[in-house]
């Protein structure tokens, strides 16, 4: 049966989350493809909030399985601790998640690595997470990485190879002027974290194509965003892995031919989390409206994110760089009570007008958009049909079709899981011009 995956058009934050908790209903297999704990995925039901940093969002629903795909670099003690707290909130989690052998480690010591590295930075700091997410791919990259298959060792093999990986990583760290890790203490948490999880492991590509074989449904999430990904995101400003949707392939072991569906995620407007180039940011009084209203802090860090306009030059890029088949757009309802909307439709770099996003993050950064404006509206977008939607609003997602350039399929207008309005299929417009 064909697969569908969930991917973040934009910097990430864009509400994935919500989306996938939607999907993951109908699934039976639910798999994260890539990143860490730096991936911070809220999803409200019935009022409660869950956060989710490791665990896929479809560990709510009872009869789903949960994939912590190989493509993913996963914190032992970090996801022992998670599992704990959704148990004690009443989550049977029991027999439902499945930890790819091929998953690579985050030890103690890469985040402590992190930190000195963004510090040496100074203000050319990336502005990451702190969860020893880049630090993690590096040693894999450089075949020094730990990778859950390493944990089915013997109890002494298995210490013996954290303490030499722990002794390399101070090492670098008494080079950076950095405190090391205390080895002894990293050693006895990692010991205690191979116990609770050598029940999950797994060859998940066997189990994903044996599921693909009987008919079962597969859905795909990837954390982060398209335009932080490692080779075609704004670099160096960028995550450490593939959140686009090639990272699906690589990073669960199914093959491209299994992809039928690839829903883009999309906020009505535009946010990014660290720095890097942000052509459509507002540092006005209109993006605090947009951060206050939207709560757009950080799931994982806290931190306030930038704010800014919908870029559909950045979109219509996404689209085209992750095959996108239909867009969810979230936080429309989030933008009640604008007088006026602005989208992005150009830049203008230098004497030149440019409808294609550029690839070198360099050029983005002097990038100034060019901006179409759009009527707001006075009612709420947060209705239960697409036909109480205020016509500005339902104007406004058309247009944002037409740019991207790929259809709406359906709108996110509120946390909670059943504040979800499915769209009609409309003809696709021909782009922005």
């Amino acid at each position: 049966m064909p697969v569908t995956l969930v991917v973040g058009g934009q910097w990430g934050d864009e509400g994935k989350a919500k989306i996938i908790d939607v999907l993951a209903r109908d699934a039976d297999y639910v798999v994260r493809y890539q990143g860490g704990a730096n991936a911070g995925h809220t999803v409200v039901v019935d009022g409660e909030r869950f956060a989710f940093h490791l665990l896929p969002s479809g560990i709510l629903y009872p009869r789903v399985r949960c994939v912590l795909g190989g493509g993913m670099v996963v914190d032992p003690i970090a996801l022992v601790e998670e599992i704990a707290s959704v148990r004690r909130r009443g989550v049977d989690t029991r027999g439902r998640i499945l930890l790819s052998e091929q998953a690579h480690l985050v030890l103690p010591h890469h985040a402590a690595l992190d930190a000195a590295h963004e510090r040496r930075r100074g203000t050319a700091r990336i502005g990451t997470t702190g969860k020893g997410i880049a630090p993690a791919y590096a040693d894999k990259v450089t075949r020094d990485g730990v990778r859950a298959a390493d944990l089915r060792r013997r109890p002494a093999d298995f210490e013996a190879l954290v303490r030499e990986r722990l002794r390399a990583g101070n090492r670098v760290l008494r080079a950076l002027g950095a405190p090391p890790v205390r080895v002894g203490e990293a050693v006895r948490a990692l010991l205690r974290a191979r116990r609770a999880l050598l029940p999950l492991l797994a060859d998940t590509r066997a189990v994903l194509w044996d599921a693909l074989d009987a008919g079962r449904r597969v859905l795909c999430e990837g954390a982060q965003g398209a335009l932080l990904d490692l080779d075609h995101g704004t670099y160096p400003f960028v995550t450490s892995s593939s959140p686009a949707a090639g990272g699906a392939c690589t990073g669960t072991g199914l093959p491209p031919t299994a992809f039928d569906r690839i829903i883009g995620i999309f906020k009505a407007y535009c946010t990014r989390v660290g720095n890097g180039p942000f052509p459509t940011e507002l540092d006005d009084a209109t993006g605090r409206r947009l951060r206050e209203r939207g709560g757009e802090f950080g799931t994982t860090t806290g931190r306030p994110r930038r704010c800014g306009w919908f870029d559909a030059v950045a979109a219509r890029a996404s689209v085209r760089l992750n095959g996108v088949t239909e867009i969810a757009l979230t936080k429309l309802d989030v933008l009640d009570g604008f007088e006026h909307l602005r989208l992005a439709t150009a830049y203008r770099v230098g004497r030149s007008v440019t409808t294609t996003l550029p690839a070198d993050g360099a050029v983005l950064e002097r990038a100034r958009p060019v901006y179409e404006t759009m009527a707001g509206w006075s009612g709420s977008a947060a209705a239960g049909r697409a036909s109480d939607l205020p016509a500005p609003a339902l104007a406004y997602v058309r247009r944002i079709e037409e740019c991207a350039g790929a259809r709406v399929s359906m709108l996110s207008l509120g946390p909670q899981r059943r504040a979800i309005v499915r769209l009609a299929r409309t003809r696709r417009g021909g782009g922005c011009a």
